[in-house]
Order: C-alpha cells, then structure tokens, then sequence
C-alpha cells in the first residue's frame, strides 16, 4: 500500500499541531495566556534564542552542526560592554566591529571544517572553547551597559491592543526569520544548503560548490550569533562571560522540534520559529502554574526531542521502503 505523504512537511504538521494543542491546553486553564501581554513577552523573552535559531537551521540543514553559538552570544555581550566602558564608541560601531569579527569566525570555521576536512563537531567545539575563553580574557565579572543609546533600544515597543508590548528585539527576532526563510527557501544559496545536506553525491550532481556553501553557511550562523549576542545584552542589559551555557543544544533542540532532520537535507524555517515558541509556552506556563520547577522545562523539551527525532528515523525507513513519498 502506498501512502501520499510529504516525508519533509510532515514533521512541520506535527509540531504546528502540537503548538496549537499546547496553546489551547494553557489557555484553558489560563485565559490570561491569549492576552497580548503574554504574547508580546514570548517574542521579548525568546528573541535571542530565536535569532541564533536562524543561523543554526541553516547549519543543520547543510548537515552540519555549530556547538559554538551559545559562546558566540556571550563573548559577544562582554564585547560590547567592555569596549562600550572602556573605549567610548557609539554602539553602533561596536556592533559593526562585533558582526564582522563574529562572521568572520564563523567563515574560518568553516574553512576548517571543508578544506582539512575536519568534522564539524570538531571545530564547532573547539570554537566553543576558544570563544567562551575569550570572554573570560575581556572579563569575568558581569560588565553593566549603561549607555542612552540601550536605554533608548529597551524603552521601544508598539503598543498592542490589550497593552501588551511588541519591543524592538521582539520584531528584530521575527524580522530575521524572515530573512532566513527567504535565504533557505528561495535563493540559489538556500538550494545549495539542501543540496549539500543531502550528501556529497547529490551536491555534486547539482553542481553545488561545496566549499564556498560551507564557509558561507558558517559564516552566517556565526552573523546570527552576533546578532543573537547584541540582542541578549540589550535584554539584559549587561554582558557575563557565564551568559547562555548551553544555548547552543537549546538552539539545535528548536530547530529538530521544528521539524527540521538532523542529518540535514529536509526542513522548514518556519518550523524553527514554531519550535522556539514552543519552547517558550512551556516556560511560560510553568510561570503561571507557579508550583512547577523550572527544570520541567529541560524534561518537556527532552521529551519532545526524542519524539521529534524518532519520528524523522521512522519517516526515513518508510520512504526507504516505499511507502511514503518524498518530496
């Protein structure tokens, strides 16, 4: 018996359905949850880890993967605090000078990973090491940002009907994911990703230069993380060395939720935002329960994972079987 089915958007399916399921769930027993408050702190609070999202999807949709991001977004926010007490620059320079230095992280990485041909693994999580070391290097206290410039950025927001606040990093987030669809899904560079994630073979066939899609690939999760970096500190703030251990498994745990196969290949931007909202609604209903442990957050997630991730295995085997079509 063959069964018509989209191998690629079905995990998609699931994780919008379970969004939604979720959503209904919390907002029944808390009706506060559809209110614009909420929704505008779920964009607010999710923001940074959203953005670093974009970079990762497009990572692991090339069949890599980046274990240095979460060090990235640290080493980035104590840039800009130190480089802001000690030097006296506008913000907006110290953000060109750490978008550039963090690319530029990332494309080497990438040189890394395709030219010695060194698992991505490898290199990602030596560059974890090295970024967080830098950090340590710049400071290893938490560096208060107390420039206007961060005053202005966190007192912008649109008011929503209902008095809930859309902030700047919450459309920033939002805004970049829809660059990130639009580089994924339709440009020549998104093709090459696909093509790349499905193996040498079919790179190769498609004429995929395998080298410059890798470094670019790397480059631009390394711009998401700085992006992603800038973000975090004008959300709290201040920069710390400590910041966003273990970002980047939150990260890659966004993009597998959100449908997205983790040896590359298949996937949905979009997914990745239903992914990080996800994870966010579950935090935020442990919030209004008030009598759960934050940790339930680490075990929902884990569990969704493992789901997520057994379902990819079993879509392979039936599309190796036949019974499925992929498209």
């Amino acid at each position: 018996m063959n069964i018509s089915l989209n191998t690629r958007a079905l995990p998609l399916y699931v994780t919008i359905g379970i969004f939604l399921v979720a959503y209904l769930i919390c907002w029944l027993q808390f009706p506060n949850m559809l209110s614009t408050r909420v929704i505008g702190n779920l964009l607010t609070d999710n923001a940074y880890l959203g953005i670093v999202a974009v970079g990762m999807t497009l990572v692991i949709l090339s069949g890599g993967i980046d274990l240095s991001v979460g060090s990235v977004i640290a080493f980035s926010g104590v840039f800009i605090a130190v480089m802001l007490r000690d030097t006296g620059l506008h913000p907006l320079l110290v953000f060109g000078i750490l978008l550039i230095l963090t690319t530029g992280f990332g494309a080497l990485m990438g040189w890394l990973i395709h030219w010695l041909v060194m698992p991505a693994f490898i290199v990602t999580l030596a560059g974890m090491f090295l970024a967080r070391g830098g950090a340590y290097l710049l400071s290893i206290d938490s560096v208060p940002i107390q420039h206007e410039f961060y005053k202005t950025l966190q007192s912008a927001y649109w008011l929503m009907p209902g008095k809930g606040r859309l902030t700047l990093i919450g459309v920033l987030m939002l805004a970049v994911f829809l660059v990130g669809i639009i580089v994924a899904h339709k440009t020549r560079f998104g093709t090459s990703v696909f093509a790349l994630g499905g193996g040498e073979a079919t790179a190769r066939l498609m004429g995929v230069r395998q080298g410059r899609t890798t470094v670019l690939v790397y480059a631009f999760s390394g711009l998401m993380a700085g992006l992603s970096g800038i973000v975090f500190s004008v959300y709290t703030g201040s920069g710390y060395s400590l910041a966003t251990v273990g970002t980047e498994l939150t990260a890659i745990a966004c993009v597998v939720i959100g449908g997205t196969l983790l040896t590359g290949g298949a996937g949905y931007m979009f997914g990745t935002l239903v992914g990080v909202l996800t994870m966010g609604l579950i935090q935020t209903y442990i919030v209004f329960d008030g009598s759960l442990s934050s940790w339930w957050t680490k075990i929902v997630i884990g569990f969704l994972l493992l789901a997520f991730i057994l379902l990819q295995k079993g879509l392979v085997k039936l599309s190796q079987k036949g019974m499925v079509t992929k498209v």
